[in-house]
């Protein structure tokens, strides 16, 4: 770690840092389940969900290296092994390739995982005064709010 001073205090910057490790392993262990669904499913619905899941993973894409950008601007070093993700997600992974329905429903609950763990991470950055950090985890959950609801609507 280097000596930074950006209002944050190290004890506060390595549990915000912590956090976000969470939330990216989160965020990138959903974003290989969406693809790998994107790939797989057929169906009655297949060009909904196709099109549905391939908007979702690229989204989640982007997230992840915004995420770990933020943990590098907080002077930690952000997970990047298949390892450490599995060991800091809350999301299972899945075997072998689900029916649709199985697959929307494994996604909303990914989603929602996902906007658990923010939550955790945003009242840490909240409690620090970290508003960058607090603005990009609250905008990843209304993401993955609108997400799970859409695959939510699917299955009515």
């Amino acid at each position: 770690m280097t000596d930074i001073n950006i209002g944050i205090n190290a004890e506060d910057r390595s549990n915000i840092a912590e956090g976000l490790k969470k939330l990216l392993a989160d965020s990138y262990t959903l974003y290989l389940q969406t693809h790998n669904f994107h790939w797989n499913v057929t169906g009655p619905q297949f060009r909904e969900l196709h099109l549905m899941f391939e908007e979702h993973y690229q989204d989640l894409a982007l997230a992840v290296d915004d995420i770990a950008e933020r943990i590098r601007t907080l002077d930690f070093a952000a997970p990047g092994t298949y390892k450490e993700f599995a060991r800091l997600s809350s999301i299972e992974e899945v075997d072998g390739v689900p029916e649709a329905g199985v697959m929307v429903d494994l996604l909303t609950k990914g989603h929602e995982q996902v906007v658990q763990t923010a939550r955790k991470v945003l009242k840490t950055a909240q409690d620090a005064d970290d508003e960058s950090t607090a603005a990009l985890v609250g905008d990843r959950m209304r993401v993955h709010e609108k997400n799970s609801w859409m695959l939510r609507a699917t299955r009515k």
